[in-house]
């Protein structure tokens, strides 16, 4: 029992360390916020989303392990491809993000505005109607980034934990298996919110506004500087 009580101290902490330690579990949410002008709850609600979708993933493959009676070295090969995976679809999520940035940079200055009150009535019919259009375009397009996150985030690993949920299923205790995930999974949620949310408050201070396109393209670049430090340097 001690044994298991020790057991559920270290999948606190490092439920909060691996999170802590993995920029990849909060920089995406605070620099996508920033771009795409999130309000917190939505920057909240995704952040909880995306972890809890990321924790659930690798704990169901640890429970279907523990129950065919998988080995620890292949549980943790099957892992380490899924973080493979992830760190290509963050590359190729975050060097899509940065054209859509230039794209929006190079649209931007090309295009000249007009005072809505200048325009004749029926052209400030169409000027309302496009301003609608681009008001729906932006909120479906939000809503892309936010299940791309999501989607990113169910298929990331959490491999320490795999190694966690053995020790308990060796001892025959199911009530051990659930509290090892479970504790694991609010520690890493939790941090991961706490982080995001610190993350979201600083950048209210930066003054980005008349340089809102650059943020797009600051953000796809930061995103996919993610995705090549996963791949090569192992984070």
């Amino acid at each position: 029992m001690k044994e298991l009580y020790l057991l559920y101290g270290t999948a606190a902490s490092l439920g909060f360390f691996h999170t802590i330690l993995g920029p990849d579990h909060y920089v995406p949410f605070i620099v996508l916020s920033k771009a795409r002008n999130w309000s917190k709850s939505k920057t909240m609600w995704v952040t909880f989303i995306s972890g809890v979708g990321h924790v659930s993933s690798t704990v169901l493959l640890g429970f279907i392990g523990v129950a065919l009676g998988i080995s620890i070295n292949k549980l943790e090969s099957i892992e380490a491809f899924r973080g493979e995976i992830v760190g290509w679809m963050l590359f190729a999520f975050g060097l899509i993000y940065f054209f859509y940035g230039v794209y929006r940079q190079m649209k931007g200055n090309g295009h000249h505005h007009i005072l809505n009150f200048l325009l004749p009535g029926k052209a400030r019919e169409i000027s309302h109607l496009t301003t609608g259009e681009n008001e729906a375009e932006k909120k479906k397009q939000a809503g892309i980034t936010s299940w791309m996150l999501f989607l990113i985030f169910v298929l990331g690993p959490c491999e320490v934990l795999i190694p966690l949920l053995i020790f308990p299923a060796a001892e025959h205790s199911t009530t051990g298996i659930v509290m090892v995930a479970l504790i694991f999974g609010i520690a890493t949620v939790v941090t991961m919110l706490g982080v995001v949310y610190l993350g979201y408050k600083g950048s209210k201070h930066l003054n980005l506004k008349q340089k809102s396109e650059f943020v797009h393209i600051a953000a796809g670049l930061v995103i996919a500087f993610l995705g090549v430090s996963i791949l090569f340097l192992g984070w």
